[in-house]
């Protein structure tokens, strides 16, 4: 049983006004529990009481009582509560300790101390559990971050906990990876295990979950069972800002023309040692378009988007806009990247300064006007004067948005944009691309967010094993590989 007394936390920093208050819950052993809400609701603080993580961690000031197996969680020891409580993190890296996949996974097991026997026992089981064969044996380092997800997750499930939290844990997988993890979730399940999921993507946990628990401003405003939850209407949805319960893959409204001038990409090779990683001898995408970057984890999107901006030194490849043809230097000059890992791309000491960075500099003042409305319209002005590091995630992504229109390049290159962000901040997400595209901007926007395909990309390109397995706008034999692609497994 976990169960909260009037919780109330509140994170010891006087930069952001966080935490959740007056939380009264209890969750009986064996239910799966969907913790959903508006990024910044509070979710990730919900579930760091259940690890202990706050305030063992997290400083700030706790008052009540979190009690996980008969234990207050606040006078627990962390290598104590690790044995009842598995995590996974909305970020993987932050939770590795290794440097390869297979230590990794033995890591927890080994840490608390299981027989070589069992180890090995365990590893081979959730490596069937999860379908990762071939993530065995691997650098940490080279995997794609859907791939990273799938290394936590089984590092987590090896330790055997009664407990497991997990944080946005679908935000960087597809669909067949999502799949997989229901599987595993459903697994736990029928082991009687107790699950916590903080999500923006309910879809999948449809049929597993028991009971959803919505949180807004960091109190808990509804708590349903999963049926009445299934039972709400979209637009009530919409109004709780959540994401749909159905995913949409057709375009929804009109979307932008495609432009008949195109930009060529042209010999664009590179590997990670003697492994080819990209091969692209040649693609066109329009001008001013917005080009939806497809395919499954693991194949080459994001050493693609990193080779389209020069960021890989030794990348082969021409880039022409226009008359002007840009080796991988000089792509620098002409490209930007929001990464998937926003965090490798936040420098200043204030999110008005991290917009300042990327504007000319040459007029104080405009500079400092334009700031203020590229904050305003990713719903950021709020924050101005916090460092950047103190945001929730789905915050960080849109600094890093912001970064990105100030820069004023002409391609831009986003790795999932919408990872962690609720339907209100993807929606405007979308609108930003839109405008961006608007603007002449050529924009390529890698993702595994049907909603957010539908509501701008009007051009896509499809990567498998490193190589362009088709492209193309939305005509009806791209419209039935989406389709295929997006196809949600009847659970």
């Amino acid at each position: 049983m976990i169960e909260f007394q009037n919780v109330t936390f509140s994170y010891q920093s006087s930069e952001r006004e966080s935490g959740v208050y007056d939380l009264n819950l209890t969750i009986p052993d064996g239910q799966v529990v969907l913790l959903c809400g508006e990024s910044g609701c509070g979710k990730t603080t919900l579930t760091r009481l259940i690890n202990g993580l706050v305030p063992e961690y997290y400083a700030g000031k706790l008052k009540g009582s979190v009690i996980v197996n008969g234990k207050n969680t606040a006078t627990t020891p962390l290598h104590a509560l690790s044995k009842m409580v598995g995590s996974v993190f909305q970020n993987p890296r932050s939770q590795f300790f290794t440097v390869d996949t297979t230590g990794e996974i033995a890591f927890g097991c080994e840490n608390i101390g299981l027989p070589r026997d069992t180890i090995y026992q365990r590893i081979g089981q959730v490596v069937g559990e999860l379908n990762i064969q071939a993530l065995l044996d691997r650098s940490l380092f080279a995997l794609s971050g859907g791939e990273k997800q799938k290394i936590a997750c089984a590092s987590v499930s090896a330790m055997a906990p009664e407990i497991f939290v997990l944080d946005e844990p679908s935000s960087n997988l597809d669909v067949a990876t999502i799949a997989d993890l229901r599987a595993v979730i459903a697994q736990w399940k029928n082991m009687g295990k107790t699950i916590i999921v903080g999500e923006h993507r309910l879809y999948y946990l449809l049929g597993v979950a028991d009971r959803v628990v919505y949180l807004k401003d960091g109190r808990i405003a509804a708590d349903m069972s999963a049926a009445a939850f299934a039972a709400l209407p979209e637009g009530q949805l919409r109004a709780m800002g959540l994401r749909a319960l159905q995913p949409s893959f057709s375009p929804d409204g009109a979307q932008p023309q495609v432009n008949s001038e195109t930009i060529q990409l042209s010999n664009f090779h590179f590997s990670y040692g003697r492994q080819e990683a990209l091969n692209i001898p040649s693609l066109a995408v329009p001008r001013g378009s917005i080009v939806g970057v497809l395919g499954n984890n693991g194949a080459g999107k994001t050493t693609f988007a990193r080779c389209l901006c020069g960021l890989e030194k030794s990348a082969a490849g021409i880039l022409q806009l226009g008359n002007d043809r840009f080796n991988a230097k000089q792509r620098l000059r002409k490209c930007y990247m929001v990464m998937q890992d926003v965090n490798h791309q936040l420098f200043t000491e204030s999110v008005a300064d991290e917009i300042l960075l990327s504007l000319p500099g040459e007029n104080e003042d405009a500079d400092k006007k334009q700031a203020e409305n590229i904050l305003s319209a990713l719903n950021l002005s709020q924050f101005s004067e916090l460092h950047p590091m103190s945001l929730s995630g789905g915050q960080k992504q849109r600094v890093a948005i912001g970064s990105a229109i100030a820069s004023n390049k002409e391609v831009l290159v986003f790795d999932e944009p919408t990872s962690g962000l609720d339907y209100r901040h993807m929606m405007e997400v979308a609108k930003n691309l839109l405008a961006l595209s608007k603007m002449g901007k050529t924009l390529f926007i890698i993702t595994h967010d049907p909603a957010l395909l539908a509501q701008c990309c009007n051009y896509f390109v499809f990567i498998a094993q490193g190589t362009v397995k088709w492209s193309g706008g939305w005509t009806a034999e791209n419209r039935q590989r989406l389709q295929e692609f997006f196809s949600i497994t009847n659970f």
